[in-house]
């Protein structure tokens, strides 16, 4: 078995459990926090994702990337580097984070601490992101899948231990859920810098080349600046996209609390359940990044076209049976965390959306190796403005509401899938039915 094929297999069995994990960590938040609550809770969570793509800078992809190109003897001095360089971008985005954060309206809403944990939240990410993008590209999954457990495991243990020994009211019981999240993100931080730590010491007794720090940042930088420009405007649009749903609602006639809680149930149940399965594709997504990248840098065409279409069989086999089981057995799914819930209806609407996003995942890890990520940020914008566009459109008439919104979703999503597969096929001669172009 090749070190893809093991890393993927590692990842994806590791990345099953945390997500039956993340199952059990948002059931608990449904029961702890109720309808509103959750809505409330789900709304910040992008906030939370915008915050870590700043803070991480996207060093996890530049990072693993140069790794997977480079030979081992560079890799301490680049690693070097890139920490000292993780550090100045950390003290610089703390103070912005400082001047800022605090006159964002979305925290009017929150705990008046609750800027504090997202300023302690950069530091965490910064050096945590460094670490993990060195054991992406040596593909040394094993370290990668270990703190990907410890963040569901120690989040659902948290919760559980806080919320049965205390009692909170609303507002607080949603900034507890919050701490247990930052709390778990330092417990992974803590593991993977004692792994670096080891592993810098064994690279110190191996040969070494020195490198100069404007020529990693140059290469860091050319892999991370775009890279962050798309994650970026993915976690902008997913932080408007809650106000966006709410506002649509609200014109269509729905009261502004019943609008939050039908995001609660839109976000917190059927996404909760239909994003089940990307554990896969997001596992495919970390092994795909160095494989692809050194691949493409060897100029091995025929092994990039053979692992697309592992990565395309792969997908079909279990996203189909997954949307399957989403649409004939909405009921008793949804019902696990709300009793006659709307999700139902939502979850069957959009499986369209939850299918087509388990191959986007893996063909952005495919441009990303290629080095095609300005393509990826480009298709991003066209399918994210027409969805956006569709959703309040639709969302804002009486007789669609959430229905309109999760049309303009799914429209959004295949159009996404198709651009990013048209530019993979062509840039490595494949046709659209995956065989090589004459």
């Amino acid at each position: 078995m090749n070190t893809f094929v093991k890393g993927a297999v590692l990842l994806i069995i590791v990345a099953f459990v945390g997500e039956c994990l993340e199952f059990l960590i948002n059931m608990v938040l449904a029961r702890e926090l109720g309808e509103e609550g959750l809505g409330l809770y789900m709304s910040i969570l992008p906030t939370v994702l915008f915050v870590v793509v700043i803070a991480s800078l996207e060093l996890p992809i530049s990072i693993s990337k140069f790794v997977a190109e480079k030979e081992p003897i560079y890799h301490r001095s680049m690693l070097s580097h890139a920490l000292r360089f993780a550090s100045v971008c950390t003290v610089v985005f703390v103070v912005l984070a400082f001047v800022i954060l605090p006159m964002i309206p979305v925290f009017d809403h929150y705990h008046p601490a609750t800027p504090m944990l997202f300023i302690i939240l950069i530091p965490i990410i910064a050096f945590s992101s460094v670490a993990r993008g060195y054991f992406m590209g040596a593909q040394d999954m094993r370290k990668v899948a270990v703190a990907n457990f410890l963040r569901r495991a120690g989040q659902l243990v948290l919760l559980v231990l806080v919320f049965s020994l205390f009692s909170f009211e609303a507002g607080t019981a949603i900034f507890v859920s919050l701490c247990a999240l930052i709390a778990t993100e330092m417990i992974v931080l803590t593991y993977l810098l004692i792994s670096f730590y080891l592993q810098m010491n064994t690279l110190k007794k191996q040969p070494q080349a020195k490198l100069s720090g404007s020529s990693v940042r140059r290469s860091l930088l050319q892999v991370s600046l775009p890279t962050t420009g798309l994650r970026i405007f993915h976690a902008a649009s997913f932080a408007v996209k809650p106000f966006l749903i709410k506002e649509a609602l609200v014109r269509a006639g729905m009261i502004d609390t019943m609008a939050m809680v039908q995001y609660g149930k839109l976000a917190g149940v059927a996404f909760t359940i239909g994003f089940f399965p990307a554990f896969i594709a997001h596992s495919l997504l970390i092994v795909l990044i160095p494989a692809v990248s050194e691949a493409y840098s060897k100029g091995d065409i025929e092994r990039l076209q053979k692992l697309l279409r592992r990565v395309m069989l792969t997908t079909f086999l279990y996203g189909i049976p997954a949307v399957y089981v989403f649409y004939f057995y909405a009921e008793p799914l949804t019902s696990l965390f709300f009793e006659d819930s709307p999700a139902a209806g939502y979850l069957k609407l959009l499986v369209p959306y939850f299918l087509f996003h388990y191959f986007v995942m893996p063909m952005q890890a495919y441009l990303i190796g290629l080095g095609l990520v300005k393509d990826a940020f480009w298709h991003a914008v066209w399918a994210t403005t027409l969805s956006f566009i569709l959703m309040f459109v639709l969302g804002s008439r009486p007789e669609f509401g959430m229905g309109g919104i999760i049309i303009g979703m799914n429209l959004g999503a295949v159009l996404l899938t198709l651009m990013h597969y048209m530019t993979i096929t062509k840039k490595i001669h494949l046709t659209v039915l995956l065989r090589k172009q004459a």
